[in-house]
């Protein structure tokens, strides 16, 4: 009876330290920011980010240069490229036609 005792009086000192801080925040101070995706309670615009003093990255990228083909119907890009042609097949190996030696 003891240990039941002593875990509800355990789980109101639990839950006291949990309400107590909530309670005594009152309507006057600021909301502490959370970071939320829709930038809090209205406390007036953001100030835009300062930009660089200097560019960043390294050197620019080249001009981009346009695709060789544009698909604009529904045929395969393999149709608008030419085939190339097959290599021609090798003549196959001749035996050498040995003459017949005439007979002794």
């Amino acid at each position: 009876m003891l240990m039941i005792a002593g875990m509800h009086l355990l789980g109101l000192v639990c839950v006291a330290v949990l309400i107590i801080p909530a309670l005594r925040e009152g309507p006057g101070f600021p909301p502490n920011p959370d970071g939320g995706s829709d930038d809090g309670g209205g406390w007036g615009p953001k100030t835009p980010p300062k930009s660089p003093d200097s560019p960043r990255g390294g050197i620019p990228l080249p001009d981009a240069v346009p695709a060789s083909v544009r698909l604009r119907d529904h045929t395969r890009l393999a149709d608008h490229h030419k085939r190339p042609e097959r290599r021609p097949s090798r003549e196959p190996t001749r035996s050498p036609i040995r003459a017949k030696s005439p007979a002794k």
